[in-house]
Order: C-alpha cells, then sequence, then structure tokens
C-alpha cells in the first residue's frame, strides 16, 4: 500500500495503518511460500519505511513480488522489552510505553488484582487505542521465537536455581529447637520456621503480672515427667498455653514414647521399619506421628447406614415406607484383634460402645485380626465368637478399607474397599455387595485411652 492508499483512510492511526501494511505482507508472503529473508540493502530500506511509517515519504512496502519479510519477522522479544536483535524499536515510542501499561495490567489480572488491573488497563488505552492488538501481535512473536540451545541452557539453570532456593525456604531439613537444659527435639517443616523466630530463653509468664507462676518453679525433669503421661491430646492442649509449652512438650523423649508405643506390628510389617520411619522423618517423632498412617485404638469406628424398606397399609391411597437405620462398629486392639459389630437401630451407640469388648456375645458380632500396610487396613478371619452349634455354617468374613484424615481430626475415617465372604473348608473368597454401606468415622472414648496403651 503506498502512501497515496494510506491518505485515503481518514481518522486511522498510523499504527494502524502500518499494523495493516504489515499484515497483508505477510499473507503475501504465506501465499508464494516464501521461507528466507533477503538480508541485502533494500531489506534495510523496507525495514526502515515500516519502522518510520511517517506520512509523505512516497516509499511503498515490498511488494507481491518480493522476496523480503516484514520487519517484524526479524524482531526478538526478550522479557518485557520491545526491541529486535539490532537494537531498533519496532513500535513508536508512545505505542511501546503503552504495550508495557497493557502488560502490567494483564500481570494484575493474573494475581487477581482487578482493581489494579482496570486502571491499568484503562491507562493502556488513553495512551494508544489499538494498544491490545499490538500486545497480541508482540506476545504472538515472542513465543513463536526459537529458543536457541544456549538459551535453553540458561533458562533451565536459572529456574533449577530458583526451584532449588524455594526448597531452602521451605526449611525441610531438621532444625534443632531447644527444649530445656539438655535436651531437644528434631523439628522439621512449617514449625520449624516458626520457632527459628522465637527468643532463645523463654519462661512461663502469669496473666497477670502480680501474680506468682508456680509452674515456674517445677523443676524440668518433673515437668517432663508429667507430659509423658499425657495421652497426644491433652499434651498438644497443654502446648497451646505459651510459647514456652510448646517448645517443652517437643522434647524428644515425649514423642519417641509415643511413637514407639503405637508403631509396632500390626501398625507397621515389622519392628526394623520403624528406624526405617525415623530416618524418612529425619528424627522428627512429633510429625511421623501426625502425618504417618495409623489405626486409632483409643476409641471406635462406626459406620451410620440407612435404606428405605416398604411397608403396609390398609388406605390403598397411602403408600408406607420405612427408613432403616443400622450402624457398624469396628474396634482396633494393639495385640491384632478387631471387633466387627453389625447392630440395628434398637441399640443406639451410647449402649453398645460401652459393652464392645472381646467377652461379648450377641447377634453380629464376629472377631478377626488386622494389619496395616501403608494406608490399607486389613481385616481377616472374622469369625462369630459363639458355639458353633449355634452359629450353624460357619463363614468366615475378609474386609479391605483405606484409611483416610478429614480435617475434623486424623486417620479418623476408614472407607470399604471390598467385603468378602470366605468359605473356612474350601477357601474360597466370595465378594458381598456393598449397596448401602458408609465409611466409618472415628470417635474416641475416654474408657478406651487406657486399654489402648
Amino acid at each position: 500500500m503506498a502512501a497515496s492508499e494510506r491518505a485515503d483512510l481518514p481518522g486511522d492511526s498510523e499504527d494502524l495503518v502500518r499494523f495493516r501494511e504489515q499484515w497483508k505482507a505477510e499473507v503475501r508472503k504465506k501465499k508464494l511460500g516464501l521461507s528466507s529473508v533477503d538480508s541485502g540493502p533494500s531489506a534495510s530500506v523496507t525495514n526502515a519505511v515500516a519502522v518510520d511509517g511517517s506520512k509523505g515519504t512516497g516509499q511503498p512496502l515490498r511488494t507481491e513480488g518480493s522476496p523480503q519479510a516484514p520487519a517484524t519477522r526479524d524482531t526478538t522479544y526478550v522479557s518485557t522489552s520491545v526491541a529486535n536483535s539490532s537494537g531498533s524499536t519496532p513500535y513508536s515510542v508512545a505505542l511501546t510505553r503503552a504495550v508495557e501499561v497493557y502488560r502490567r495490567a494483564v500481570l494484575a489480572e493474573q494475581q487477581s488484582n482487578l482493581d489494579e488491573a482496570l486502571g491499568l488497563y484503562r491507562t493502556a488505552f488513553r495512551m494508544d487505542s489499538n494498544v491490545d492488538r499490538a500486545y497480541h501481535k508482540i506476545e504472538a512473536q515472542f513465543h513463536s521465537v526459537p529458543v536457541q540451545p544456549q538459551t535453553l541452557r540458561k533458562t533451565d539453570k536459572h529456574a533449577v536455581d530458583e526451584i532449588a532456593q524455594a526448597i531452602k525456604a521451605l526449611d525441610l531439613h531438621s532444625s534443632f529447637v531447644p527444649a530445656g537444659q539438655n535436651n531437644g527435639a528434631a523439628i522439621t517443616g512449617t514449625l520449624a520456621n516458626l520457632l527459628a523466630e522465637w527468643p532463645r530463653s523463654l519462661s512461663f509468664a502469669p496473666e497477670d503480672e502480680k501474680e506468682a507462676v508456680p509452674l515456674q518453679k517445677i523443676p524440668y525433669e518433673l515437668l517432663l515427667h508429667v507430659l509423658r503421661s499425657l495421652d497426644t491430646t491433652t499434651l498438644e492442649r497443654f502446648a497451646k498455653v505459651s510459647r514456652k509449652a510448646r517448645v517443652v512438650t517437643l522434647d524428644v523423649s515425649i514423642w519417641r514414647a509415643h511413637v514407639q508405643a503405637t508403631y509396632k506390628p500390626p501398625q507397621i510389617e515389622d519392628e526394623e521399619e520403624l528406624d526405617v520411619l525415623v530416618h524418612q522423618y529425619v528424627g522428627d517423632h512429633r510429625r511421623l506421628f501426625i502425618e504417618h498412617p495409623r489405626v486409632r485404638m483409643d476409641g471406635v469406628y462406626i459406620a451410620v447406614c440407612h435404606y428405605i424398606r416398604n411397608g403396609l397399609s390398609e388406605n390403598t391411597w397411602v403408600n408406607v415406607s420405612h427408613l432403616i437405620t443400622y450402624h457398624r462398629y469396628l474396634r482396633f486392639y494393639p495385640n491384632g484383634q478387631v471387633l466387627s459389630l453389625l447392630a440395628n437401630e434398637e441399640m443406639p451407640p451410647q449402649q453398645v460402645i460401652p459393652m464392645l469388648k472381646p467377652t461379648l456375645r450377641m447377634k453380629g458380632l464376629y472377631i478377626g485380626t488386622w494389619r496395616l500396610s501403608g494406608a490399607i487396613v486389613y481385616i481377616t478371619s472374622l469369625l462369630d465368637p459363639s458355639p458353633p452349634s449355634h452359629s450353624g455354617t460357619r463363614y468366615a468374613f475378609q474386609m479391605t478399607l483405606e484409611l483416610k484424615s478429614r480435617p475434623v481430626g486424623r486417620w479418623n475415617r476408614l472407607e470399604f474397599r471390598a467385603y468378602d465372604s470366605v468359605n473356612i473348608e474350601s477357601g474360597e473368597a466370595t465378594p458381598l455387595v456393598l449397596k448401602h454401606e458408609r465409611p466409618f468415622w472415628f470417635s474416641k472414648v475416654r474408657s478406651y485411652i487406657q486399654s489402648s496403651g
């Protein structure tokens, strides 16, 4: 398009006219199937005209027979700069600044800073009404530029350095936290970052400065002896009292005792696996106790199941439906024994839980064995403990459940994965259809705490 042709387009800005010329040149090149760009003196003239774009020069762009490509084909954009490899600017200074403002607006929108993004968008369009077209054109050209191998290696190295710095900032390695005069604990994760900002010398402070603090006078060894006798829930409640209480409860002897008492067969495959777990959690026994799967034995897992049964009615115009509710109970013992009870709605949990023991004899009760592998609980050899003469055909049952954590607690949910009936004589397992089954939810029972320890 010559300068005379551009004059016939009133109201169009010079940048818009230049975009149209470049677009037409690209279309012509695609039609001709040209794959190279001439680097002779004529190309410099063409680029100068394309960059300048001023009216009255009378110098046209290359025609259809020209082997040249528009100047934008030779442009390489680095970061947020709008510059080509020769150092010249492909667009006017005003448009370049407008594109930079538009780019900042896009970044603000991606970061959900909508108010800031809206203000930057308005500013960019006031600077140039065609800023959006220029921005998208620049981005398309930037992503189409092939990356040289050396540049790629530098980019990868920079990305690796950033990832390494981010991992280092997370402080995933052990951080020694003093928890007394001669005792300490290996603390990892976000808690280590929090404790690193606390002062080294901490003490119990009263709510009222005029009052005394008897806890401050207790020897540290005696305080640890008291804390070792607490269960983990009570221990964490005490830790919320103050910073000093939090640091004291992190003593390695407290959590090591809980870990050793909990993670042993059938919670783990063998006792040697405990050393592997401690090494895996970098000696942080508290974090191991919280994050590693374990079957809880300080309560009972309960599944509340419902189904609807059609009833009988003397009135043909009335349909009667009964909502049937029943409960499944699972109680685990440290010696590998498990109790499974199926009870109807006539016996509520308040009545069943106190008498759910191995000595219980009632319909729907089965006693078997359990083991934990990863997060999968395998329950096998579920048998009716009543005498064979009263139980009829002898069948055993087995369950496969998955242990999960939900926001209300740790490892407090058991989901069915399989439920089979096993013929004792033949050993054949028959899957049972689970129509109305629901997941088990853990419910803590105070009277179970002592027996589970």
